[in-house]
């Protein structure tokens, strides 16, 4: 009788589990590629200064700073550190921009074994549709502009 009532049960579980869905359908964003650019009216590449990078990290928390690029476009970013961190090696912040609607500046830098100095950054906002990336090309810290959906996937 106790097999009866165990093999009863079993069939009633594998029955229940046939109908049920262990998962729903999974809500997929697509992307806005009609997000307005905040960049437009940039060059597609901007040549920034190591020294003006360098001079950043000096800014505490809830100061003003800002960064002009080393080129001929005369732009100025300006903002509000609004976050900053130091550990061995590695120093990074979050500026967000007072004349760039929406945009946050994150910067890296990186201290290597060998004693150079290596950074990293994106001027990004959610917001809009393009973004800027910092690259090294050649020995010179460039400002890159990309899409947003390049680089993230919603």
């Amino acid at each position: 009788m106790k097999n009866l009532r165990t093999a009863v049960l079993c069939a009633g579980i594998a029955l229940c589990s046939l109908g049920s869905y262990a998962q729903g359908t999974v809500p997929v964003n697509e992307p806005d590629y009609n997000k307005p650019k905040l960049f437009s009216q940039l060059p597609d590449k901007i040549q920034v200064n190591t020294a003006d990078l360098a001079s950043l990290f000096n800014t505490s928390v809830g100061k003003a700073t800002n960064l002009a690029f080393a080129d001929d476009t005369h732009l100025q970013f300006e903002g509000e550190v609004i976050s900053s961190g130091n550990q061995n090696t590695l120093q990074s912040m979050v500026i967000r921009s007072t004349n760039f609607n929406g945009a946050r500046f994150t910067l890296s830098r990186i201290t290597n074994p060998d004693g150079s100095v290596t950074y990293r950054g994106r001027i990004i906002s959610f917001k809009h549709g393009d973004l800027l990336e910092l690259q090294n090309q050649n020995g010179q810290y460039v400002l890159v502009k990309k899409n947003f959906y390049d680089l993230v996937n919603e």
